[in-house]
Order: C-alpha cells, then sequence, then structure tokens
C-alpha cells in the first residue's frame, strides 16, 4: 500500500472539530495586540498562533464562548489590509452572550468605541453595537423574547413611517 492510498483510507472530516460551516476570519493591523484585546473584551481563548518569519501572524485562532474565529496581521505586499485601511467595515459579528450589557460594558472597559448603546429591540433582543480598536463592528445581543414575524414587520413599518433608519427602536 503506497502513501496516497493510506491517506485516501484516512477518514477525515471535512468540517476540523471545533469549528462550524462558517468562520470568520477578520485582518487586524496588529494581531498579538488583537488577540489580547479579544481575551479582555470577550473572554477569547488562543487556540493556536502561526507566526510568519517577521514576527507578523499569519494565521491565528481563537474561540469566544462556542464559536471560532480565524485572524491574520496585514500583509499590504499582498493586498491584504483590515478595515482601518478602508476608513472601517461595513460587516459586523454579531456576539450573542447570557448578559449583552456585562459584556457591552467589559468590551468598552478594553478599548472598544460605542457605536449604538445597548437597547431593547423590536425584534426581541436587547442589542448594541461597538468597534474594536481594529476597525471591525460587533453587535452584542442577548435574546429577551420570541416575536412574531408579522410584529417585526409592524414594527419594521412604523420605523419607516417615522422616519428610521434601522436603528433599534424599543416598544
Amino acid at each position: 500500500m503506497t502513501m496516497t492510498s493510506e491517506r485516501v483510507m484516512q477518514a477525515v472530516a471535512p468540517i476540523p472539530a471545533g469549528f462550524s460551516t462558517i468562520t470568520p476570519s477578520l485582518v487586524v493591523d496588529d494581531a498579538p495586540a488583537a488577540i489580547a484585546f479579544y481575551e479582555r473584551a470577550f473572554g477569547a481563548v488562543e487556540i493556536d498562533r502561526a507566526p510568519g518569519t517577521d514576527g507578523k501572524i499569519m494565521h491565528a485562532t481563537i474561540q469566544i464562548g462556542d464559536s471560532r474565529l480565524m485572524l491574520n496581521d496585514e500583509f499590504p505586499d499582498w493586498q491584504i489590509f483590515g478595515p482601518k485601511k478602508f476608513g472601517g467595515s461595513p460587516q459586523s459579528i454579531h456576539l450573542y452572550v447570557a448578559d449583552a450589557d456585562a459584556m457591552w460594558e467589559r468590551a468598552v472597559a478594553a478599548g472598544a468605541t460605542p457605536r449604538m448603546p445597548v437597547a431593547d429591540t423590536f425584534w426581541g433582543d436587547r442589542y448594541g453595537q461597538l468597534v474594536d480598536p481594529y476597525g471591525h463592528v460587533w453587535s452584542i445581543a442577548t435574546h429577551q423574547r420570541d416575536v412574531t414575524d408579522e410584529e417585526i414587520q409592524q414594527a419594521m413599518q412604523a420605523m419607516a413611517e417615522q422616519g428610521g433608519c434601522g436603528a433599534p427602536a424599543t416598544e
């Protein structure tokens, strides 16, 4: 049996243990500092780190709650940049936690910038947004109540009629 056929016979999981089908991957301008920030702000645990020859991190994995996130440093020579290069990010990472207010305060104390204050929303979450020091937007939420699609549509219609722009509205 050749080495190749031995590899074929071994079952390999198509999604590695500990990962989900979708795993965000962030680019930051200082990966070691970002990992330290995510540990302080969100209770992240570093899973692995692969430094490049120049000291930058080529790849790292952290875990927040039951979810993993990959990240790496910027590499301008390869056209790999974080959101600060472009004035921010249009995407957000949605983080469900047991206590949105406590996580919000923890993240702000660690250096995150508030973007949208934590509030009760029409879709049933206690929800707020902040921006981490590397330009990534984080939505922090605690699900408080289940609402129907009809209730959500009615609340969105009322918000539109009042000239709302999609910011959370309390009931």
